[in-house]
């Protein structure tokens, strides 16, 4: 699309959540803590340009080529504010040089009409993409993670996004509380009916100091957390039942060590990980999309 390297650069830009400032609820996502996720330069008490700035020298060590960016909006609920503020922050990333394009994660009770038609002026010139932490397909799940939305809110902000041509992806947690195996390869199909462009999945992690550790210390029976090589074996089946026109940009999270309360993956990276994935999907002789069938 760019003809060279991209880079995200994340931003802590001082937003919260409605399920944590008593909007819809007050202690947020039973598996969230924020910290766990971002870079060491992301503070919201920096500037935006400024987080840019060390963004772009944090990440010149181990990405030497990449001459253009795109401001990661990551941390929190990134359209919770009214337009006029959005807008104030927005502009202050698209204004430096070299950034191409927002990424912006939100939740799906966090847009409206009028923020996504101003997103929808922004893609006229810009690459914007809109992250919906979806999390799961199911209610039940929702509501046992303290999630403060369904998944009818998140078709709904799913649609209202993709019928103004902008970019839409979503993020799946896997190994939520109370979701069978079966359940979760059916959300394959699920979302693969939905306008979206990219995905990004993520294995539940026990992060110290949250409330499904404490859910765990109590009754570790309750979870099935995934082994690395289940999980691997379990992302396949998945990526064999998905739209093949579903860009996957992620296929597990990571978070440093020191964040976990229960370490029963190997101390890999991101790319070793994907690196098993694709090993092991020739060794299956099979792909993205290889049982996907497409509705009429």
């Amino acid at each position: 699309m760019f003809g060279e390297r991209l880079q995200k650069l994340s931003i802590d830009a001082g937003f919260t959540c409605p399920n944590r400032d008593g909007t819809v609820g007050i202690n947020g996502c039973i598996f969230c803590d924020n910290n766990a996720f971002n870079p060491s330069y992301c503070t919201p008490e920096k500037s935006i340009t400024t987080q840019i700035e060390e963004g772009i020298e944090f990440h010149a060590k181990r990405y030497r080529h990449a001459g253009k960016f795109l401001a990661y909006f990551q941390a929190f609920s990134n359209t919770y504010l009214p337009l006029k503020k959005l807008k104030s922050k927005y502009e202050e990333a698209l204004q430096y040089p070299g950034v191409v394009g927002l990424v912006i994660g939100t939740r799906p009770d966090c847009v409206d009409e009028k923020k996504l038609d101003y997103l929808a002026t922004l893609a006229k010139d810009f690459h914007i993409v809109i992250e919906f932490g979806v999390e799961s397909c199911y209610n039940k799940t929702l509501k046992k993670i303290n999630r403060g939305h369904t998944f009818e809110q998140s078709i709904e902000a799913i649609e209202m996004t993709a019928v103004r041509g902008i970019q839409t992806g979503i993020h799946l947690v896997f190994g939520l509380p109370g979701e069978s195996r079966e359940e979760q390869l059916n959300e394959a199909e699920i979302i693969s009916q939905l306008p979206i462009q990219s995905v990004k999945f993520h294995q539940l992690q026990i992060i110290k100091d949250t409330e499904i550790a404490n859910q765990y210390e109590k009754h570790p029976e309750k979870f099935s957390l995934f082994t690395l090589p289940d999980y691997i074996e379990f992302i396949i089946d998945f990526a064999e039942r998905l739209n093949p026109e579903i860009i996957i940009e992620r296929f597990t999270g990571e978070v440093p060590p020191r964040f976990l309360a229960v370490q029963n993956w190997e101390l890999l990276r991101n790319d070793q990980i994907i690196h098993r994935i694709e090993k092991r999907m020739e060794e299956r002789n099979t792909w993205q999309g290889r049982l996907f069938i497409k509705k009429k």
